[in-house]
């Protein structure tokens, strides 16, 4: 499909890149494309930044028949500007639309879109070091209608903005709740899924976390509550005995992210045993109180890796490794982030180059 530029005659403000609150600016331009049963996908087109004009009746307002993604471009040294693994978002993004009867985007179609907006948005994409430019692609349900069941029309809308740490303590380790009372997904649920529902879900439990001074809450599965699943904004690993090992996404209730994928085939190549299994929460405290507990990790897009310090079950806090990020950890995190900026080959073929 041919994509149609609309170019903005009102350029939007630009952020201090030495100091860019994750989400909060937004480049000049976004895309769009529609929707229609019996037509399909159709006009897909980069306008200006700006509202959509949605009836009240709108059904993902009511329903949530919604799913998104998240990515970034990365500029490096030289001055190029690109992306990390791309079809895995658009794969990934398939798979929810599927679980939530959204028609899936076709491929070659979104990344096109990605490209071009990227591309035309170029001089968004920050220079300053562990800064970048963040993507948000996101699909939903546009019928005004009340009522429960699939939507007829959709629209499919990409957003950017500049972006510095997820977390403001950077890389610093961060303190992690155990959540023991509230679920955030079901087997059998969306929990795989990028829908917004899941998101939703946790913010009960992970705003009385926030106030208890932690960064995060650590999810149990919604049947037993007796294993780990994921932090709320990422994927979790674990370095128990010299072994890696990292919740299974047997459950379906574990959202397969791309970093962590991407660390579970850098930690084999490296020679590391990798485990995708059940943890149950007592395995994770016992680890925690003989020691063999060595290292804790989150892996996702925003953050990329983020050092575990510490964490919180029951009443009693347990210190991983002295509060200090491990050495798995960190050449973890050197080596994603060095691929992502270009400042190491990729000898995988992971990045993108847009421009």
């Amino acid at each position: 499909m041919d994509i149609t530029i609309t170019r903005t005659s009102a350029p939007r403000p630009r952020p201090d890149e030495d100091h860019i609150p994750f989400g909060t600016f937004f480049s000049d331009h976004m895309f769009l494309m529609d929707y229609t049963a019996g037509k399909g996908w159709h006009d897909p087109r980069i306008v200006p930044y700006g509202p959509l004009p949605l009836e009240p009746s709108c059904m993902t307002l009511h329903y949530a028949q919604a799913v998104f993604e998240g990515l970034k471009a990365y500029r490096t040294a030289e001055g190029r500007v690109q992306l990390f693994r791309p079809t895995e978002n658009i794969a990934r993004m398939a798979r929810s639309c599927e679980k939530l009867c959204i028609p899936e985007v076709p491929a070659d179609v979104y990344l096109d879109a990605l490209k071009t907006l990227v591309e035309l948005d170029a001089d968004w994409v920050p220079s300053a070091p562990d800064t970048s430019l963040y993507i948000r692609p996101f699909v939903f349900a546009t019928d005004a209608h009340l009522g429960v069941h699939a939507s007829h029309t959709y629209l499919f809308c990409i957003i950017t903005c500049p972006v510095g740490s997820y977390y403001p303590e950077g890389l610093d380790p961060v303190h992690i709740a155990i959540e023991s009372r509230e679920v955030r997904a079901v087997r059998g649920g969306t929990g795989f899924t990028k829908c917004g529902g899941n998101y939703a879900a946790s913010l009960h439990a992970s705003e009385i976390a926030e106030k208890q001074g932690f960064s995060q809450v650590l999810w149990l599965d919604g049947v037993e509550q007796k294993y780990i699943e994921e932090v709320g904004s990422m994927n979790v690993m674990f370095k128990l005995a010299g072994k890696i090992v990292t919740p299974s996404l047997a459950s379906g209730s574990v959202l397969p992210g791309i970093t962590r994928k991407t660390a579970l085939q850098l930690l084999t190549e490296w020679g590391y045993e990798v485990q995708e299994r059940n943890i149950s929460v007592d395995e994770l405290i016992a680890a925690a109180q003989d020691g063999s507990l060595e290292e804790a990790w989150g892996t996702g897009t925003a953050a990329v890796i983020s050092p575990v310090g510490q964490i919180f079950y029951q009443g009693r806090t347990y210190t991983v490794n002295d509060f200090q990020i491990g050495p798995v950890t960190h050449r973890l995190y050197e080596t994603i982030t060095g691929i992502q900026w270009g400042r190491l080959p990729d000898s995988h073929g992971w990045t993108v180059p847009v421009c």
